[in-house]
């Protein structure tokens, strides 16, 4: 089948198919700063050979268990043998936005809120969205902006925010019976030609903060331990 590279992105490339759909290919670029993977920078800034095939292993593996429980998705098929995954067309929320469940209060949300709550504390599946861009450190956006700056429309936004409360409780429970804890986890969602929505993009160890046993485990621990 033929491909046209149309996007180079940090950790994927895309490409677009003559079957109209498109081809992901996952990179062993990571996000980091002076040589050290941290999922939360926003520039490349390593190397680590094999991280682009588990990252495939593990989107693969959790997105047909969320399209097995009724939860659409833009995933077709992965072939591991070119580290690759075949998606379905969507276009994205603006410019992309990024969609945070949080089940514990940590990181950016305790930095944000730490006078009314302590660090660690359970949260109610709690979302939130953010703007991608770098530049501006990927600022919070609350429902009212995104229905009136013509984003999204209402419906839009309650269906992404159900949607990422089931798809994170399908990824928690599989973690605890693997004995890890799921703290917080990040998705992007999209939407086909009718407007429905789905979930885009990857579910990696990058995405995701666990911990076991009360200690993080960082992302190249967590999918060894994950698959072990």
């Amino acid at each position: 089948m033929e491909k046209k590279l149309i996007y180079t992105g940090k950790t994927k490339d895309v490409f677009a198919l003559d079957n109209g759909n498109y081809l992901l290919k996952f990179k062993d670029d990571c996000t980091g700063k002076d040589g050290v993977f941290d999922p939360g920078e926003n520039s490349i800034g390593l190397s680590i050979e094999g991280v682009g095939d588990v990252n495939l292993r593990m989107t693969e593996y959790f997105f047909n268990k969320i399209n097995a429980a009724g939860i659409k998705t833009h995933f077709v098929k992965a072939n591991f043998d070119d580290t690759t995954m075949e998606v379905l067309p969507a276009k994205v929320f603006g410019h992309g936005l990024e969609v945070i469940c949080r089940y514990k209060a940590v990181g950016s949300f305790f930095r944000r809120y730490g006078e009314y709550i302590e660090e660690g504390a359970d949260l109610p599946a709690y979302v939130e969205m953010t703007f991608k861009n770098d530049a501006k450190g990927d600022p919070l956006v609350i429902k009212d902006a995104l229905i009136d700056l013509n984003i999204m429309s209402g419906e839009q936004y309650d269906k992404i925010k159900a949607m990422t409360k089931d798809i994170t409780k399908i990824v928690a429970d599989d973690m605890k019976s693997k004995g890890l804890d799921l703290y917080d986890i990040k998705f992007e969602f999209g939407y086909d030609a009718n407007g429905d929505v789905m979930l885009i993009d990857e579910i990696a160890s990058g995405n995701m903060r666990v911990y076991k046993d009360g200690k993080y485990i960082d992302p190249m621990t967590l999918s060894k331990l994950f698959f072990a």
